[in-house]
């Protein structure tokens, strides 16, 4: 049971990733989104930039080691997802150019978003 939610948690963490560097782009769609998206893609400018591990890291190790596990085995999970989540030579600089790539692309998604407010403002 607890690899099956170490596991949860590596799916969890992988789309919550995804979510902070283009969930911005559902925000065009709907924009209330932008009350979750926003704190979730600043979360993952600071987690990047300060080189603070995020709580789901060591709770996904927790529930490995519960589950009596001592490193990843290769289902599926571990052999895709992890990768992504976890790089091989993910060092200060490569966390500072992830950091800076969220901000640019949401950066640009929003000035897309405040665009669109204000042409339909002046409109009215």
């Amino acid at each position: 049971m607890a690899a099956w939610l170490a596991d949860l948690v590596v799916i969890v963490h992988g789309l919550f990733i995804v979510f902070a560097v283009a969930g911005g782009l559902l925000v065009l769609r709907w924009p209330r989104l932008a009350w979750v998206h926003l704190p979730a893609a600043a979360w993952g400018v600071v987690i990047e930039w300060s080189g603070w591990i995020c709580p789901l890291t060591p709770l996904e190790n927790a529930l490995r080691r519960a589950a009596g596990e001592a490193g990843y085995s290769e289902g599926f999970v571990e052999r895709y997802l992890l990768p992504l989540i976890y790089p091989a030579g993910l060092t200060p600089a490569v966390q500072l150019w992830l950091g800076l790539i969220v901000l640019v692309v949401n950066v640009t998604v929003y000035a897309a978003v405040y665009a669109r407010w204000w042409r339909r403002r002046r409109h009215r």
